[in-house]
This record gives structure tokens, C-alpha cells and sequence, in this order.
């Protein structure tokens, strides 16, 4: 059986993570990650980007490991390793010599330093991440595949049972935040805390997925409590830690937000439509393209005189509505190019 809910979600983090690229231009630290940095900052909006960066990420790495096991239903192994490396390492290799390095060349030109062509896996970096779980895993995904009767499963359902139960699957991930202390919970890219997280991530997802009603049910009866234990933890860590966090906190704040995220998306996202089967297929392309278009625009758009949000939405706007034109005009319609874009042919 679909889930529309899964996919929705996919759509959503995807979105959501383009549209956080963008306001790091305006954030102060923007130039230390190579982005182009306006002189006028919108600190308020760390609030927000404070917010979900603690889950963005790992959500991504969730949503994949459950894809896997929605595949793997389908395939056998032989043909999961080539689906996903089709449907990664091409896309990948692709963005690593061709896409990556146009947005490190605008990002030469907009800072007036030396111009150069260096490969580099840029904002792609998590299918590198994605593509060795799933290399490092798949002989674990079989054995569970074949055995759902395993003592693993048979456990987690008993204790999925209660209320909380589901806050078992939080301990690798407190476990993680004590023994794995980085300067921020938030440093996922080419960093051990994120490739660490990431391993946790892809595994809870695959489990959460081996689990079938049993997951749905827990995460529909725990929602509203999670969502209060997130929040709460986010105001902890915002006015008490000043984002700085105690990163096993961090952690249950982290799932939290994740397992509240799949509650209500199971209650209100679960449902066909003809606006996700674009947006399902597009989302990743787009999302391949959009870093780019966004520093492209960014070189015309910073210099102009008018205010940092403004600048913000039109940046915003300016990379969506050019990555969905590139999409319908060239990826969608051209055979050859599609499995660059991680689409079937």
C-alpha cells in the first residue's frame, strides 16, 4: 500500500530545505559557508530557521531509509543496488562535476576572488551519505526483509504498544548526542556527528516501515504529546541554552518533532492527488538545480537597495519559479538528460 503521506513529506522537506539555503544569505555566518551574504541580516528569522534545522536533515535521511524499504518489497537486492545508484550515484557524479561547480564559480564572482573549476559535492553532499548506508546496510535490510518474525520486530511492537513506547527508537540518538559532541547539533555535512546521525536515521526509517500498522498507530497516538515535548524543548534550548543546546536534549527535541511531523502528516497528508504526482517526481530534479539558479540570482538581487526581506522573498521566488520552468522545458521532456536528474528514463 502507498503512502501518500511519505511522499508528501518527501516534497515538503525538499522544499523546505531550498527555501532555507536562501535565507542563509541573510543570516551572519552565510560567507562562512560560501553562500552570498547581504550586509543586512534578518536575525529574527533564526527563530525559525533555529527551529527545524535540528530535524531538517535527519528527517531527509528517515524518509530515505523508509523509501528503501518500500522498494525493497518490489526488488531483490541485485536490482535495489542498481535502482539506487541509478537513482543516486548518477545523479550525484552529475552534480559533483557539473552543477556543484557552477554555484562555487558564481560564488567566485560574486566575492570578486579567483575563478576556478573545482568538483565538489556542494549542497548533494547527503547522497554521498545516503548511498554508503545504503551499501553498509543492505545485507541487515535483507535479513529483516526475510525474516519479519526476527526478535527485533517482535519487541519493538510490544513496546510500541504504550503510549510513549515509541521513544525507545529516541536512545540511539541520545546515545549519539552524548558520546558525538560537535560544535552544533545542526553540523550534518562532512562532519562524523552527521554521518553518525544520518546511519541512525536511515536505519530508524527502514525499522519504522518493517513495523507497518504498528508504527502508524503509534505515531497517531503520540503526536500531540510530542509535539508539546518538541516545543518545550525548543524554547529550553532557544532562551535557556541560546541554541546552543545540550545536544542529548537536542536529540529528543530532534525526534520529537520527526515522529509529530509523521503524526499528523499520517492524519492529514494521506491522500492521492494529482498535484503530488507532479510535485513527487519534480521535487528532486528541482532540487538538484535550485542552488545555482539561487546564487545566480543572488548576484543581481543582494546589490540592490531595498530592504533584506524583500530581497529574501524575490530570491525565493526567482529560484522556484526558474527551477520549475527548466524542469517542464528541458529535464522532463529530454530522455538523455532525466537519469542525470535521478528519473527513470
Amino acid at each position: 500500500m502507498r503512502r501518500y503521506d511519505i511522499d508528501w513529506l518527501r516534497v515538503l522537506v525538499l522544499g523546505l530545505l531550498i527555501i532555507y539555503h536562501s535565507t542563509i544569505s541573510f543570516m551572519p555566518f552565510g560567507i562562512k559557508l560560501f553562500f552570498p551574504q547581504n550586509k543586512q541580516t534578518l536575525d529574527i528569522l533564526w527563530f525559525v530557521m533555529g527551529l527545524i534545522n535540528i530535524w531538517r536533515i535527519p528527517l531527509l535521511f528517515i524518509i530515505s531509509g523508509m523509501a528503501v524499504c518500500f522498494s525493497m518489497k518490489r526488488r531483490n537486492w541485485k536490482e535495489m543496488f542498481k535502482d539506487r545508484a541509478l537513482r543516486i550515484v548518477v545523479p550525484y557524479m552529475f552534480g559533483l562535476f557539473v552543477i556543484c561547480p557552477i554555484s562555487l564559480l558564481l560564488q567566485s564572482i560574486f566575492y570578486d576572488s579567483e575563478i576556478s573549476y573545482i568538483p565538489n559535492p556542494g549542497h548533494l553532499w547527503f547522497l554521498n551519505n545516503i548511498w554508503m548506508y545504503f551499501c553498509c546496510l543492505i545485507v541487515l535490510f535483507v535479513y529483516l526483509q526475510k525474516t519479519p518474525n526476527n526478535l527485533l520486530l517482535i519487541f519493538l511492537k510490544k513496546v510500541f504498544m504504550y503510549r510513549l513506547g515509541i521513544y525507545i527508537m529516541a536512545i540511539p540518538f541520545v546515545i549519539e548526542g552524548i558520546f558525538i559532541t560537535p560544535d552544533s547539533y545542526a553540523s550534518y555535512a562532512y562532519t562524523i556527528h552527521g554521518w553518525v546521525l544520518g546511519l541512525i536515521c536511515f536505519l530508524t526509517g527502514y525499522i519504522f516501515i518493517l513495523l507497518k500498522e504498528n508504527f502508524w498507530d503509534a505515531v497517531s497516538r503520540v503526536k500531540h504529546i510530542s509535539l508539546m515535548i518538541a516545543f518545550l524543548l525548543y524554547l529550553v534550548r532557544a532562551f535557556v541554552f541560546e541554541f546552543v543546546g545540550f545536544h542529548p536534549l537536542t536529540a529528543i527535541e530532534s525526534f520529537s518533532w520527526m515522529i509529530s511531523i509523521f503524526g499528523y502528516g499520517a492524519k492529514f497528508l494521506n491522500k492521492k492527488s494529482t498535484r503530488l504526482s507532479y510535485l513527487s517526481t519534480a521535487v528532486y530534479p528541482i532540487y538538484i538545480l535550485h542552488m545555482p539558479l539561487q546564487f545566480f540570482f543572488s548576484l543581481f538581487i543582494i546589490p540592490w537597495q531595498i530592504h533584506a526581506m524583500l530581497k529574501l522573498i524575490l530570491i525565493i521566488m526567482s529560484t522556484l519559479i526558474s527551477s520549475f520552468m527548466i524542469y517542464d522545458l528541458i529535464i522532463k521532456r529530454l530522455k538523455w538528460i532525466r537519469p542525470l536528474f535521478g528519473l527513470k528514463i
